[in-house]
């Protein structure tokens, strides 16, 4: 029996969130701080419904770092593997308030610095799943190591997960994104994308059709392609595409973290056991709370009762 549910490996940060709606950053006047980072998000949102879920990160020696390892704490993420460093200060980023793909801009120190001695092999051979971001692999020294880790998860039966959240201001060059996304796609992870990741990836619209062959002929066999207000469509390698529309929700309050959401409870469901289109219901019913609260999924809610 696997002890760890979920190892989360990547950026976790602190996010300052505008609160004017639908502002640009040139336009916003003021802030909120959340916790952030997809990782950390999907390490929180799993630990709330009741996995166990562990965080691999690295933040700075600092009031921000105390700050993240606290609220990671509250809601019961396990913390033992997040490194604090005094060479560098914890990551910021700053985002726009929307109902749609946000604005940001990222100020990246300690959250790359993710290292080896981080994630043991003893670790590794006690893991479900091994998730992380394409953020996470867009910066050494963590893109190394993630790479790495990765292959020896596949080898030791670990599924992988990936969030594709492509973004060509993170990269050293666009090739290499492409070099990295295939090399982590060669241990078959359950993938999840969204439309605007694959304009930004591809650099032009294309298809979905061609979006998930091209996956597919790198070897995946599950990709979860989000579509927004549309809903989502999922392709498995051989049993064709599954597509479902999004819950109705009478304002969008947040977009920032919806796909963390979603992706939060597919994998949840996932681990469950449960078809893969219900995995696709308990995701599209956590993406619909996340968007209707600003920063993380509300407090006092039983999110496991609804899901299930």
């Amino acid at each position: 029996m696997k002890s760890i549910d979920i190892l989360s490996v990547g950026e976790v940060l602190v996010d300052f969130i505008g609160h004017q709606i639908g502002a640009q950053i040139d336009q916003t006047r003021d802030y909120h701080r959340y916790l952030g980072g997809s990782p950390a998000n999907v390490a929180m949102n799993s630990a709330r419904l009741g996995l166990n879920a562990v965080l691999v990160a690295t933040v700075g020696d600092d009031g921000f770092g105390t700050y993240i390892l606290e609220r990671l704490n509250e809601v019961g993420v396990n913390t033992d593997y997040i490194n604090k460093i005094s060479t560098k200060p914890t990551s910021v980023i700053f985002v726009s308030r929307t109902d749609s793909t946000p604005d940001f801009i990222p100020f990246r120190e300690a959250d790359a610095y993710i290292l080896e001695h981080q994630i043991s092999t003893e670790t590794l051979y006690n893991t479900n799943i091994f998730h992380t971001t394409c953020f996470a692999l867009s910066k050494e020294p963590a893109q190394s190591v993630i790479l790495k880790k990765a292959e020896e998860a596949y080898n030791l039966g670990c599924k992988l997960s990936i969030d594709i959240n492509y973004a060509k201001k993170l990269w050293t060059s666009h090739e290499d994104a492409i070099k990295v996304i295939k090399d982590y796609c060669r241990f078959n992870p359950l993938i999840k994308i969204s439309e605007d990741d694959m304009l930004r990836l591809f650099e032009k619209e294309l298809p979905h059709e061609d979006i998930f062959k091209f996956f597919h002929d790198l070897g995946v066999e599950t990709i979860c392609l989000t579509l927004g207000s549309k809903g989502v469509k999922l392709s498995q390698k051989g049993n064709g595409i599954i597509q479902l529309p999004a819950m109705k929700i009478e304002q969008v309050m947040d977009a920032t973290g919806a796909g963390d959401a979603f992706w939060s409870g597919f994998l949840f469901a996932y681990l469950k056991e449960k078809p893969i289109e219900e995995c696709l219901k308990v995701a599209l019913k956590l993406a619909a709370l996340k968007l209707q609260n600003v920063g993380r999924l509300p407090n006092n809610i039983d999110v496991l009762s609804q899901l299930l």
